[in-house]
């Protein structure tokens, strides 16, 4: 595995780190005196949660197979421009 991390294990990580802010907001409301402090770590919690995901798909961005390059045969947008919906979109 070449110290790579697996995506098993960085959705772990990312449910025990949200668990532990969820732990912190839980805390703030029965503690008005240290709420302030107890949110902002909720926050810290979050957010590292946040970067986690965010470099766990980064890096199955790089790594991505690129697609063939072609013609579109279909319009994938409607008349306003707009995306079509997941299954319109499969067909196209």
């Amino acid at each position: 595995m070449n110290g790579q991390i697996t995506g098993h294990a960085i959705l772990e990580n990312v449910r025990r780190y949200r668990g532990i802010a969820s732990l912190y907001r839980q805390t703030a409301a029965f503690r008005p005196g240290q709420s302030w402090s107890l949110l902002e770590q909720a926050r810290d919690w979050e957010a590292r949660a946040l970067l986690e995901l965010e470099a766990y798909f980064a890096a199955r961005m790089d790594h991505a197979v690129p697609r063939a390059q072609g013609p579109i045969v279909g319009s994938c947008t409607d008349t306003t421009g707009r995306l079509r919906s997941y299954l319109e979109l499969r067909m196209c």
